[in-house]
């Protein structure tokens, strides 16, 4: 009895464990599905194979096998990327594909076949350890005709001939009957567009666009254009065109149910094999939707945005004080930006060279000076810049100018040396002495004259205050509100600068041999200050070896190398301090211009002291693209699967160099960009393509980072303007998904 009972249990936990795996196998996809496998013709002589994979699921290569069914044809081998090694239970070690898999293969066509019956087998898995048995498909593939050689000589008189009989040949066909456009209303949640596209004509993939015009609870949903042929476009280089028809499905997202009419816009551009190309054309038609069952989702929260628009938008709700209250404030915040902080030695360097005639009241107002005219100087270049499309900025970062402001600031240092007096001729100093008594200070003009040229050549970074700022003046057209707005950025931004002028009466003494140390370092920091702008324009080897330099000097006559006294007070002992630091700073500089370093704050990069981090990559790799050519690779990228990071660059722009220093050659930053494609516009020039492409994107100037998604659509809402630091680049970094 107890031998039958454990057959009676063994039979019944046999029937438990079929049932439970019939129930499982109900949750795998069917394996049309988990491989969606496709061929496609690329030329007369070459298909593409090709399967999107599902997640969790693998196909094997050794089981992959591809067949010609039409005799005229042969196969070449297929051309196998490289895959992942897996360890199969059943098949020992092999090599699998996951996600999407492209497999090119040559053709050898005899007797001009024209269509090839091709036959596709192939097996995989999924990773919950259920195989698929082997799957076959049979696709139909009609051929292109093979390109003939033809005999130089007939070519030629086939050239004349051809031209003669293009004397007679009809006209070209207008747009509407070379692109005959229609959208009809499938269901209550689609739409159907299609093209008939007449012989010897063609469509371009990427001039098609749709929109939704008078659409109140209606707006288009995702949609898949299909696949075109590819083509090298002299005009538009790689592009994809259609030939005959264009036809696929739009999908509408509805908030409400009712019946409603609404017109569909659409955009193409095509062009006639002959070499004439269509300008754009757009053509509008009116749809009736039939009430719907039910919507397709709830109205939309209001939807994220950018920092620098939501700056533009708050601006437009406000009244003019507080919109030139907000100016004011946006003005405070850049002038905590680094690109601030070198106004601060130009004007201590004014306030300073003139010695004991310095007083509160005439400090202040030599810092008032510098102040108004520089904010006059942003007043003026910000509007142009708002309501012509251009950056006046970058006009003045041109090498020449950049080397002849850096001159000046060593000149003016040299005299801080006492090198020699500046002195203006004695006619002027007549007329200045004239106009001294009626302005009380003639010195004011120069202040001014300093304030605007610093306003130019050091000015603000684009950060997102300033580009919401200029976006706005640009949208209100106001020449009068722009200009008060502007003038009081200025006034915010010069802030700290008044403040120094402020104290420094206080805080300095009237009089006394101070006086000379004292100029003496300005003299430094001016020198410093034209070192900083000659990194613009200069490699980077050469300023390193201009700030080791700038260092190893100055500590000199710190008496860095001479021995203190015995009864050296605290002032010298520091002194003597801080010339050893910068002496041995200086060295490592040195050292480091040696080992054809650029960067100064890492002058023993790549001594070999940390292995691991010397293996490592020092910066991140950016694809420099051309205006032009961006479009396309973008869309590239957006079919290998992979989301783009696209950084607008110039050499003019220190935060752009701030972040390339510090910000993208962070190890977590370049960890977290592993999945990008990372392309780079550099503006240096400002070419006409590159405003064209500024004013595309609605950008000011750079630093200016863009996402896009796998759509080829960019994730406006996280773009970054200005300078981030590692940690809030990583955080923004975070609110994109690819």
């Amino acid at each position: 009895m107890p031998f039958f009972k454990k057959i009676i249990f063994l039979c019944f936990l046999s029937v438990i464990s079929q049932s439970a795996f019939a129930l499982s196998t109900d949750q795998f996809l069917p394996p049309d599905q988990a491989f969606k496998v496709a061929a496609k013709v690329i030329s007369a002589d070459r298909i593409d194979i090709s399967w999107e994979i599902a997640e969790g699921y693998y196909l094997y290569r050794d089981k992959m096998h591809f067949e010609s069914k039409t005799r005229q044809i042969r196969l070449g081998d297929p051309d196998f990327p490289a895959g992942q090694t897996h360890h199969d239970e059943n098949f020992g070690d092999v090599i699998i594909y996951r996600n999407t898999l492209i497999i090119p293969i040559a053709l050898t066509i005899e007797n001009s076949a024209s269509s090839l019956q091709l036959l596709v087998q192939y097996q995989g898995c999924a990773d919950r350890g259920i195989c698929y048995p082997p799957q076959k498909t049979t696709f139909n593939l009609k051929l292109p005709a093979p390109a003939t050689k033809v005999d130089p000589v007939k070519q030629l008189l086939g050239g004349f001939q051809g031209l003669k009989l293009n004397l007679f040949e009809d006209e070209l066909l207008p747009p509407d009957q070379a692109f005959e456009f229609f959208a009809a209303v499938k269901d209550a949640h689609t739409l159907h567009v299609n093209w008939r596209i007449a012989d010897g004509y063609y469509l371009y993939r990427e001039k098609v666009q749709f929109e939704l015009i008078n659409a109140d609870g209606v707006k288009l949903g995702h949609y898949d254009i299909p696949r075109g042929a590819p083509k090298q476009d002299e005009a538009f280089g790689p592009v994809e065109t259609f030939h005959n028809e264009l036809d696929f499905d739009l999908p509408l997202i509805r908030y409400g149910t009712a019946a409603q009419t609404l017109t569909l816009q659409a955009k193409y551009q095509g062009c006639a094999d002959r070499g004439v190309c269509y300008p754009p054309m757009s053509k509008n038609i009116d749809l009736a939707l039939p009430v719907a069952l039910q919507a397709s989702a709830q109205q939309p929260a209001e939807p994220e945005v950018s920092e620098q628009d939501q700056i533009v938008q708050s601006l437009h709700k406000d009244s003019l004080p507080i919109t030139l209250l907000s100016f004011f404030g946006f003005g405070l915040l850049l002038s905590l930006t680094p690109c601030i902080f070198p106004m601060i030695p130009i004007l201590s360097g004014i306030i300073v060279g003139h010695g004991n005639r310095i007083t509160t009241g005439r400090a202040f107002m030599l810092s008032l000076s510098y102040v108004l005219a520089s904010a006059l100087t942003y007043t003026v270049f910000g509007i142009l810049a708002a309501l012509f499309g251009s950056n006046l900025q970058s006009a003045f970062q041109q090498p020449w100018i950049i080397g002849l402001f850096s001159s000046i600031f060593v000149l003016l240092s040299l005299s801080m040396f006492g090198f020699y007096h500046l002195e203006l001729p004695k006619s002027l100093q007549v007329k200045l002495h004239n106009s001294s008594e009626i302005h009380r200070d003639g010195s004011l003009w120069g202040a001014a004259i300093m304030g605007a040229l610093s306003s130019l050549i050091v000015g603000p970074c684009v950060a997102a205050p300033l580009a919401g700022a200029l976006i706005y003046i640009g949208q209100t057209g106001d020449a009068i509100l722009g200009g008060s707005a502007l003038f009081f950025l200025g006034l915010g931004m010069g802030v700290p600068l008044l403040l120094l002028g402020a104290s420094a009466g206080k805080l300095l003494p009237k009089a006394g041999n101070w006086l000379n140390s004292t100029k003496a370092v300005f003299g430094v920091i001016m020198l410093a200050v034209a070192v900083w702008m000659l990194s613009r324009i200069l490699p980077g080897e050469v300023i390193m070896m201009l700030w080791a330099m700038l260092l190893i000097f100055p500590a000199i006559y710190l008496s860095a190398v001479d021995p203190l006294p015995e009864n050296s007070t605290g002032w010298r002992k520091l002194w003597k301090g801080l010339g050893l630091m910068m002496l041995a700073y200086g060295l490592l500089l040195l050292i480091g211009f040696s080992l054809g370093n650029s960067n100064p704050l890492k002058p023993l990069q790549g001594l070999g002291l940390n292995t691991a981090q010397a293996a490592e990559p020092q910066e991140l790799v950016f694809e420099r693209v051309a205006p032009g050519a961006l479009e396309a690779r973008i869309s590239q990228a957006a079919a290998n699967h992979k989301p783009v990071m696209l950084d607008f660059y110039a050499d003019w722009c220190i935060s752009c160099k701030e972040m390339d220093a510090y910000t993208f050659a962070d190890p977590r930053v370049k960890q977290a960009l592993n999945d990008f494609v990372l392309l780079q516009v550099d503006v240096t020039d400002n070419t006409d393509d590159d405003k064209a492409l500024l004013a595309k994107f609605k950008l000011i100037g750079p630093p200016a980072i863009l996402f896009f998604g796998l759509d080829n659509r960019e994730k406006t809402a996280n773009r970054v303007i200005g300078y981030q630091d590692a940690d809030t680049f990583l955080h923004s970094l975070q609110r994109v998904k690819p």
